[in-house]
């Protein structure tokens, strides 16, 4: 019903919008008095404000200097690689999938596009994927990664950024306990919740005080017929919205007064950072069922993975069978979504690691989003990263508990699967 709701006021907001545009529109003509004189300029403003408050926003474009192409597909997810295939060493950054589209990380990207071959999941809207492409939970996302890790291997780094992190160490724990020869040369964890115990933020605290069928009851609905997804019982994309923005409402109510003021006074510039921040903020997707509540349950309300009681298909997700893939943890100084120490858990939780292989960064001066964009991300912490990277890009043998020959079988069936694609 509050999908339906939602988009019933969209319907019915639709001539108030389209009034507010012609108004703007004959404010700002150079033959109509009114634009210019102060009122004229405020009325602008004022059409523009409720104009961009109240309507849906598309998917952003990454708009990056660098061609795109898919090298990889699934109804839930595909996986874009930035440029021509090259030489460089390659990284996968896995964005997200928690409401934002995956453009929220261009700058992520964009910081790697002059020494790397840069891939990213851009994961797809569910209320657009038909009902007949089936269910998608953690698990799948696991398989997923897994997939993608075999695509692109084995001289592969990853950056999992935030949400993205507990899916990625389970495959990667899960391909290493397999022997698997495609396993990532690096994992570097950006602000991600792998043991939310650890200084729980407002986020861990709602989730803490509120069993799974609270969040089944109160934030599950069917996608409404007019989309592809129809039917499909998502968390919508909107009701996550109104969960980030009602963490900083005071934040958002200053932003949009000062670009209210920078209209009127006509500083244009200043108006459009905060258009092309809001664009790609207020652009929302919606997240399946199974997925949303499987990762509130085992993630922030049950910590299966940090317990070591996390299952894959029916398999115990070992963390302790990461002996190759490097492990890099970084979080912010003021990360009010992720705490300090859920994401530095993981290299405690990997003990057959060797410490060589492992290294944490707690960035000063940094809120979440200052983690993987922005300033300190570009001049501190992608530096750091790419030295990690290029620190743990030698090859390096399979575990010597099994033999030889065994190796070598598993490396030529995976050798000739390869050359099959």
């Amino acid at each position: 019903m509050l999908y339906l709701l939602h988009e019933a006021s969209q319907f019915m907001l639709s001539p108030a919008r389209l009034a507010a545009d012609m108004t703007r529109l004959v404010c700002e003509s150079p033959f109509s008095p009114l634009t210019y004189t102060p009122h004229g300029r405020a009325l602008v403003a004022s059409c523009e404000i409720f104009e961009r408050s109240t309507r849906s926003y598309p998917k952003p474009a990454f708009n990056l200097a660098a061609s795109e192409r898919v090298v990889w597909q699934r109804p839930f997810c595909r996986l874009i690689a930035f440029g021509p295939p090259s030489n460089k060493p390659k990284v996968l950054i896995v964005a997200p999938m928690s409401g934002h589209y995956a453009t929220l990380l261009r700058g992520t990207v964009a910081a790697f596009l002059d020494s790397h071959q840069v891939f990213i999941t851009d994961w797809s809207d569910a209320k657009q994927v038909p009902l007949s492409e089936g269910q998608f939970d953690l698990s799948d996302y696991v398989d997923y990664c897994i997939s993608m890790f075999n695509v692109l291997g084995p001289d592969l780094h990853v950056m999992a950024v935030c949400q993205p992190a507990v899916p990625v160490l389970a495959a990667i724990a899960h391909m290493e306990a397999e022997e698997h020869p495609q396993v990532p040369r690096s994992v570097a964890l950006l602000g991600g919740p792998i043991d939310t115990r650890h200084a729980p933020t407002a986020v861990n605290s709602f989730a803490q005080t509120r069993d799974i069928h609270w969040f089944k009851r109160h934030c599950i609905h069917p996608v409404p017929d007019r989309f592809r997804g129809r039917g499909r019982l998502v968390y919508p994309g909107f009701m996550q919205l109104c969960g980030f923005m009602a963490m900083n409402p005071d934040r958002h109510v200053s932003a949009h007064w000062e670009m209210f003021n920078h209209l009127v006074e006509g500083d244009g510039d200043s108006a459009e950072k905060h258009r092309e921040f809001y664009d790609e903020y207020l652009a929302v997707m919606d997240l399946s069922a199974e997925y949303y509540l499987q990762t509130l349950e085992t993630v922030f309300i049950d910590h299966l993975l940090p317990r070591g009681l996390m299952r894959h298909r029916g398999r115990p997700v070992d963390l302790k069978a990461i002996r190759r893939c490097a492990l890099m943890t970084i979080e912010g100084e003021k990360d009010d979504i992720t705490g300090r120490g859920q994401t530095a858990a993981a290299l405690d939780l990997t003990p057959s690691l060797s410490p060589t292989k492992k290294e944490h960064h707690l960035q000063a001066r940094v809120g979440h989003y200052g983690v993987f964009n922005g300033s300190r991300y570009r001049a501190e912490i992608a530096p750091r990263i790419k030295a990690f990277m290029a620190r743990h890009a030698i090859d390096r043998p399979l575990n010597s508990r099994r033999s030889p020959t065994r190796v070598t079988r598993v490396s030529s069936k995976v050798e000739a699967t390869i050359s099959r694609m």
